[in-house]
């Protein structure tokens, strides 16, 4: 099977990625087709043995698309942050005010207001790619711009415009509610107020119409323009029909024609501030979503000290090159990361690791950008600057992360794509029903516009991206990487864990325990160091480290063989001076016929103590053996108990015999043990697990054990430190403490309940408040929705499902 992306153009919503789908999936040798929206791109598997490249690109251009082929593509980059565009409706409107734009190659907009354009600059400028997102009513700030400050100030105005317009629309609104209440229980009005009702109510509707007139020029620039209707369409035209309809009445008052319409002016005015309050209160609840992303941005120090021609001069951290030579002075933070080469200080690492005990640090340690240092003064080599630095990587990651969807999120993108046309025929069809009825056209108008303005998409919008940014950035803050929603997603749905026992459940770092020579032949226990530290001397396993440390720490010096060969999951050999050297575990001795038979008790006792006995050949003849242990680290048992409280299935796997594994799972206190798995095996062994109907999460340590982790369900790579780049890897954990797979667990847990609280909570109330609101219970209880109390609700509901999310942050791991 081949997998391939092909870029394409031409699509403006969700209908479009279900019918280029359905064309692909319907081909002969097409096994899969995932196609999203927001980056343009389809993602194809197939065998080539019955499909090629070029045919894919046909079904899609026969189905009314685009392909954007590979000579296309070549353009300028434009990366900029939207601030307002964090939904999909949002997403569609900006959409379709670039695609209108010539020379646009691709774009992929993402609810996280992150945008990446790709254009000729032959036909079109940034300028107007911005002038375009800015006219359809969102603020584009470039990349490079797009600093904590920028966004900051840009999100103050965002905020301040709203509250702004919505002050001045309840003061004007304020005297049209009296006229509202005054109407209701019969109180009379002055006499001039009487006789000039729609000249004073005209004067006071209108400026609230021109407060909300982002409403407009949105809703009509996405029903026109884009050929998309979303939320501010639907205000549009609600208050629009309410304001126009009271304009014609009053224009007949005006020339003396009596037609004995009603004026609806205060219904217009009051649904423009109650949308105005609601859309305020949204867009401040909202900034909280990402604040912490913006508190890792904002970690980075702006300047840094550097010795340059032997002098000590303070530069912006731009311009900070690796090799240069920092200083770092007591509770300054450290600029970037590197290497110390002098000095020796703790650390805070808590904003980046969520470790809070101070780290140590020494000549020849590593030190982690935007850390900061405690004590002493030290400098340091730089090692990674700029887009490479750890902080750099984790607010990439979880920028994307925050920017993908949950496989949750797919009905509500499905029912979103549908909604607002379907909400405008529900309205339509109500009003002519209950005109047709002989209710009189206010009563069917007051239905038409109760209908278009409870409805709320952008509820449904919100539920899901609004938890994932809250819960991807409470994991970066606790030194989890959460790639994606959609593992977010996956790891709540995790049955069974899977556990390398080396440097996951164990330190990682064995020590020789004890050295076991055949003093029959003459063989004391130097010759058996000495011969397993040669044979070892050029191994990377760490099992090679603890007999060569414990070798130096015996004051040998063990010189290099002259000729190695590894035997993944077995053992190895070597040459030196003639002397062919075999050293490995009991499977390696039973292919290579060596007898056992004198030793194997010794051996049997050494592993149920669960240490690894590695035997020692020197020209077939079996010398004797060397016995190491792994210890536990110190969470391991926690981390398991933890688990099991979650219900998780633990199991441990390694390359280790199954008596000196099974001595250890004891210890960890692990339910199964998969032992004697050779590295290249391990993956099959997950696809066992799942083949068997399980949810399979493999944790290990992201390089040796990829296949492993690529091949599970969800894939955890711990203790990756400064390099969580690791592609294996769903989930990255920054510190190595085995305790923090059952805090992502349950953090995920946690935000999946919270993203179906917002779906249940944004389905039912529109699918409650559109029957009410269309009047089904008129003709029993004689109960009408008031437009106004529409638009209150309304607003409401946008608001709650936000704040819902927002009291995430008081989370608390269970560990």
């Amino acid at each position: 099977m081949a997998k391939i992306q092909i870029a394409i153009a031409g699509m403006t919503c969700a209908s479009c990625v279900l019918s280029i789908e359905n064309a692909l999936k319907n081909v002969p040798g097409v096994k899969s087709a995932a196609v999203n929206f927001a980056s343009e791109k389809a993602t194809i598997e197939f065998d080539p043995a019955q499909i090629d490249r070029k045919k894919l690109e046909e079904i899609i251009e026969n189905t009314g698309y685009h392909v954007i082929r590979a000579d296309q593509t070549a353009g300028s980059i434009l990366k900029l942050r939207v601030i307002g565009m964090d939904n999909a409706h949002c997403v569609h409107t900006v959409h379709g005010a670039v695609s209108a734009l010539p020379g646009i190659i691709s774009q992929d907009l993402k609810v996280n207001e992150k945008a990446i354009i790709s254009f000729d600059p032959q036909k079109v400028s940034p300028q107007k790619i911005k002038a375009a997102i800015l006219a359809s009513g969102y603020e584009p700030i470039e990349e490079a711009e797009a600093t904590v400050d920028a966004e900051k100030a840009a999100r103050e105005r965002e905020i301040a415009g709203l509250r702004n317009r919505f002050l001045l629309s309840a003061i004007l609104s304020l005297p049209l509610f009296y006229t509202m209440v005054a109407a209701l229980f019969g109180i009379p009005y002055p006499p001039f107020v009487t006789a000039n009702m729609a000249l004073l109510q005209f004067l006071l509707a209108t400026p609230v119409m021109l407060a909300g007139y982002i409403f407009f020029t949105r809703g009509i620039f996405s029903l026109f323009k884009t050929k998309t209707a979303n939320m501010d369409t639907l205000v549009a035209i609600g208050t629009g029909a309410a304001y126009l309809y009271s304009l014609w009445v009053s224009a007949n008052i005006w020339l003396g024609r009596q037609i004995g319409g009603e004026l609806y002016y205060e219904v217009a005015a009051f649904l423009i501030a109650f949308i105005l309050l609601g859309k305020w209160l949204e867009a401040v609840a909202k900034g909280r979503t990402s604040e912490a992303i913006k508190r890792l941005m904002g970690l980075a120090p702006k300047t840094a000290w550097v010795v340059r021609e032997g002098k000590e001069i303070e530069i912006p951290i731009s311009e900070v090159v690796v090799g240069d030579i920092l200083i770092v002075k007591p509770g300054q933070k450290i600029p970037v990361d590197g290497k110390i080469v002098d000095g020796q200080s703790s650390v805070d690492e808590s904003m980046v690791t969520g470790e809070s005990i101070p780290v140590e640090k020494n000549p020849g340690d590593n030190v982690i950008g935007a850390t900061i240092n405690l004590h002493g003064t030290f400098r340091f080599a730089a090692v990674k600057v700029g887009a490479d630095t750890l902080l750099s990587q984790i607010i990439k990651l979880v920028e994307d992360a925050q920017g993908s969807k949950a496989p949750i999120q797919e009905l509500a993108d499905q029912i979103s794509a549908v909604f607002v046309p379907t909400v405008m025929g529900i309205a339509a069809l109500a009003f002519i029903i209950w005109f047709f009825l002989g209710m009189g056209f206010t009563f069917a108008l007051s239905i038409f516009i109760a209908v278009l303005i409870i409805a709320c998409p952008c509820a449904m919008g919100l539920a899901t991206p609004t938890a994932v940014m809250v819960g991807t950035g409470i994991g970066a803050e606790r030194g989890i990487l959460i790639k994606s929603a959609k593992a977010l997603q996956m790891a709540s749905l995790i049955d069974t864990v899977v556990l390398d026992k080396t440097g996951t459940l164990t330190l990682g770092k064995p020590r020789v325990m004890d050295i076991l020579p055949d003093t029959s032949a003459g063989i004391v226990k130097q010759d058996v160091l000495f011969y397993s530290g040669l044979a070892e001397k050029r191994s990377e396993h760490p099992l090679a480290e603890a007999i060569l440390t414990e070798a130096k720490t015996r004051g040998m010096d063990i010189p290099d063989p002259e000729s190695f060969t590894a035997i993944p999951g077995k053992g190895l050999e070597a040459a030196y001076q003639g002397k062919k050297i075999l050293l490995g575990n009991r499977k390696l001795m039973a292919e290579r016929g060596i007898d056992l038979a004198d030793c194997g008790r010794q051996i049997e006792i050494l592993e149920s103590q669960g240490k690894t006995v590695m035997n020692l050949v020197l020209d077939g003849r079996h010398i004797g053996c060397i016995a190491v242990a792994d210890p536990l680290k110190e969470t391991s048992q926690t981390a398991v108990f933890t688990l099991h409280k979650m219900k998780k299935r633990v199991i441990m796997i390694t390359g280790d015999n199954a008596r000196t594994a099974q001595a250890i799972a004891k210890l960890a206190g692990v339910d199964e043990v998969l032992a004697e798995v050779l590295p290249a095996e391990k993956a099959g062994e997950i696809a066992k697990l799942q083949g068997a109907g399980h949810k399979v999460s493999m944790v290990g340590d992201g390089i040796n054990d990829a296949p492993a982790l690529a091949q599970s369900d969800l894939g955890i790579a711990i203790g990756s430190g400064t390099d969580v780049a690791i592609e294996s890897g769903d989930v990255v954990l920054v510190r190595d403490d085995l305790r923090d797979v059952a805090v992502a667990m349950d953090l995920s847990r946690f935000t999946m309940r919270k993203i179906r609280q917002n779906l249940f909570w944004a389905f039912f109330y529109n699918i409650i408040g559109i029957p009410v609101a269309a009047g089904v219970l008129y003709p029993v209880f004689g109960f009408l929705l008031n437009p106004v109390i529409a638009g209150a609700a309304m607003a409401a509901s946008s608001v709650s499902v936000v704040s819902n999310s927002l009291l995430m942050r008081s989370y608390r791991p269970k560990t």
